[in-house]
């Protein structure tokens, strides 16, 4: 069974990138748009400017656990997806939580 908290589809894609907005940290660029679910769908990318396979993965795994440590002060019913900087490779997740936290504020999203 697929988990119903991760964004999947092209044309939500589509929507989030077209009709919704944008902001950025020093590692991090966020795109959000709200969505009329209930639930709040997530998507971590790393582009291969990023860097090979590993670092892309783990641009990804930071962005996750840093997502995990304070999802519980986002609201529900947004489509958000977070994209990898070049500038993520070789820091830690406290780093990365704190650009995600900076992001989401400018967004509005936690306080």
């Amino acid at each position: 069974m697929l988990r119903e908290d991760v964004l999947r589809k092209k044309t939500d894609f589509d929507a989030v990138y077209s009709k919704g907005r944008s902001t950025g940290s020093r590692y991090v660029v966020i795109f959000y748009l709200k969505n009329d679910l209930g639930l709040t769908r997530t998507c971590f990318l790393a582009s291969k400017k990023v860097g090979n396979s590993v670092m892309r993965n783990r641009a990804r795994r930071l962005m996750k656990e840093s997502f995990r440590q304070i999802k519980g002060r986002l609201p529900e019913g947004y489509d958000l997806i977070f994209i990898a900087r070049t500038t993520i490779k070789g820091r830690v997740c406290s780093e990365v939580k704190r650009s995600m936290e900076d992001a989401l504020k400018r967004a509005k999203l936690i306080a």
